[in-house]
């Protein structure tokens, strides 16, 4: 008997009606980029991440990307992150020519080692991007009084980690922004591709619904370079 390692067709027999309905409803609508069921699902986002604002976004890897843009992360910058996750969360770094500084994770919780962190501080680090894994969130707390004191923003990649909590906080309300994958094979996965990014500032959150869409807050009229 062969037992395949990844068989999305069984959940979704189970869900195929629910399915077949909201595929023809968004066919119907002609919605087919940031309409009205990409804002359910934002709303949704948000109230279940325990944040003010979600937005959504093409991909999970488009997530890590605008939200280091959304805090001018750009080339000469250091970003302190892990070395044990995808390569997305690097290459999000390396793409705005921002330098990745990795901290080694915690054998128990093979999570970033927050006692770390502080030694690898310099004048050029401007954030921290801890990876949530395997239902367990990185050490938030001690993070966040490293980084306040620093004056550092927090980048939580929480890709394979939506619902996880950490002190009765879910993942991707305890930083300045956090960010999720619905790749297929993701904890909530979607048919395709897609992104999220949760957040409770917000002017934060405007800035990263006009970056979504080639920074545009008004139409044709583009304040930042986006995606």
């Amino acid at each position: 008997m062969k037992v395949p390692l990844l068989d999305l067709s069984l959940q979704h027999k189970l869900l195929r009606s629910e399915i077949d309905v909201a595929i023809a409803k968004v066919l119907d609508s002609g919605q087919f980029i940031l309409g009205g069921e990409v804002k359910a699902l934002e709303t949704e986002v948000a109230e279940y991440c325990q944040s003010k604002f979600a937005i959504g976004c093409a991909s999970g890897s488009d997530a890590l990307l605008l939200a280091l843009m959304a805090l001018d992360v750009k080339e000469g910058d250091e970003v302190i992150t892990t070395p044990y996750s995808f390569f997305a969360t690097v290459s999000a770094i390396t793409r705005l020519g921002a330098t990745p500084v990795f901290v080694d994770i915690d054998p128990k919780t093979y999570n970033l080692d927050i006692s770390q962190i502080e030694a690898k501080i310099t004048d050029k680090t401007k954030a921290v991007q801890p990876v949530h894994l395997y239902g367990q969130c990185a050490n938030m707390d001690e993070l966040r009084e490293i980084c306040t004191k620093h004056g550092i923003g927090i980048v939580e990649d929480a890709a394979q980690a939506i619902g996880s909590e950490d002190a009765g906080r879910r993942a991707g309300s305890m930083s300045e922004i956090g960010c999720f994958s619905f790749y297929p094979s993701k904890n909530l996965g979607g048919m395709g591709d897609g992104g999220m990014m949760t957040t409770n500032d917000e002017a934060m959150a405007d800035k990263l619904f006009a970056l979504r869409n080639h920074g545009m807050a008004v139409r044709y009229y583009h304040k930042w370079v986006g995606l």
